[in-house]
């Protein structure tokens, strides 16, 4: 035995003890990947000799392999951070430096972009900031637009009632929106013109002498489509279309069930005129109560950003105040081949390395790529129990292979001191 063996187990304890201990220190380091101290024996070179009777002289560290396992997922009150579970890595652009985490607590800066407490930026699909079409192609740095979203003109409309079987023809013969006695049932919905101020659009239904036949008409805040006060002739198409059931109440004239109008127009300053049309295809005539079914229009007016939240597939989406939702931009997540080969650069970040390979990129849920929560971080994925167990077996090989030394001293003191 030579003293050459206890020092490279005490040199091999200690590093042991620094992985550990690094460990312990990031047990609540979010997104921090524990690291694990891996051993290989080691024996001298020799010319001939018979391997048979090596005794080794030592140990040595191989590597420090991080452990890329899964970390709970705990949740949180800010919308921006957000846990990985699964497979893969944040990408993060700091001025064209390109590094990676798991670590998932961003928050926006000033401008706007999507940041963790570095300052680096989040990055992944754009989306069109109109209609918030993700825009596929190279990672960008994500940027939340806090611009108002622009209206929306309403252009299709879908009414869908059961007009009541049972009634009569109205008494007064000329329609008059006035006059409730004129027409038999009638509802209203709100449309938007193109600087999103809100018009009430009224549809009345009268009963038909001919069987199984209505009238329509429609008003706009009161005025006929041109504009005009409302008359029999100037409402909804200029004369009043026809619905046209069978004898088991399902709509057959207009086939489609779509009413077209050229344009409705507007005193506001909007765009005019403004084509619209109306579905009534859902509309059915039974011995029943008038109920209204169906009432939608695709228009809405202007809304300030509320908030936003990230759904799985990693899609940012933004809600306003005007209850529409839109997409924001899209996280992107990184895959490697060799996870282990990532350089650690400090900040809960990596590098890829020759030994990592190139970066995968996509699209959470895709491929072997994990999805992502919104709301949550990832904790360490640091066992503290094992930790400090392993820990005291660290201690106890220091221990044996200090007393290995303090036992060759003894047998050299030993030899010095022969007569």
């Amino acid at each position: 035995m030579g003293f050459q063996q206890g020092l490279s187990g005490l040199n091999a304890a200690a590093q042991n003890l620094n992985v550990i201990g690094n460990n312990v220190a990031n047990a609540s380091t979010v997104g921090f990947k524990q690291s694990q101290t891996q051993f290989a024996d080691v024996y001298a070179s020799t010319l001939g000799g018979s391997g048979g009777l090596a005794a080794g002289i030592g140990t040595k560290v191989s590597t420090v392999a991080q452990q890329f396992g899964q970390g709970n997922i705990s949740v949180t009150s800010n919308p921006l951070d957000i846990a990985i579970s699964g497979q893969g890595f944040y990408q993060l652009d700091n001025n064209g430096a390109i590094s990676y985490s798991r670590n998932g607590q961003f928050q926006l800066d000033k401008n706007g972009f999507v940041v963790n407490a570095q300052g680096h930026k989040l990055t992944g699909f754009a989306a069109n900031p109109v209609t918030g079409a993700i825009s596929l192609g190279s990672a960008v740095p994500l940027q939340v637009s806090t611009q108002s979203l622009t209206p929306l003109p309403s252009s299709t409309s879908s009414v869908g009632v059961n007009l009541d079987s049972r009634m009569s023809v109205p008494t007064t013969a000329v329609f008059s929106a006035t006059d409730s006695t004129s027409y038999n049932s009638s509802t209203a919905l709100t449309l938007y013109d193109s600087l999103g101020n809100s018009h009430i659009a009224t549809t009345y239904f009268v009963k038909n002498a001919t069987v199984n036949t209505w009238d329509v008409h429609v008003t706009v805040d009161g005025l006929g489509l041109d504009g005009t006060a409302a008359t029999a002739t100037n409402t909804l198409l200029g004369t009043s279309p026809t619905l046209t059931f069978n004898t088991t109440g399902a709509l057959i004239t207009p086939a489609t069930g779509i009413v077209s109008v050229p344009g409705i127009v507007y005193a506001t300053g909007s765009t005019t005129p403004q084509p619209l049309t109306f579905n009534f295809l859902s509309s059915t005539q039974f011995g029943a109560a008038f109920a209204v079914n169906q009432l939608t229009q695709n228009g809405y007016t202007s809304g300030q950003l509320s908030g936003f939240n990230t759904s799985a597939d990693g899609t940012i989406v933004g809600r306003y105040t005007n209850g529409q939702s839109k997409a924001l931009g899209q996280i992107l997540l990184a895959n490697f081949a060799n996870p282990q080969g990532l350089q650690p650069v400090g900040n809960n970040e990596w590098s890829a390395s020759a030994s990592s390979g190139s970066a995968l990129i996509g699209t959470p849920g895709t491929s072997s790529l994990g999805v992502v929560q919104s709301s949550a971080v990832e904790d360490s994925n640091v066992d503290l129990t094992a930790e400090l167990v392993n820990m005291i077996m660290a201690q106890r090989v220091y221990q044996a292979n200090a007393q290995t030394i303090k036992t060759e001293d003894a047998m050299m003191q030993t030899i010095t001191n022969l007569r």
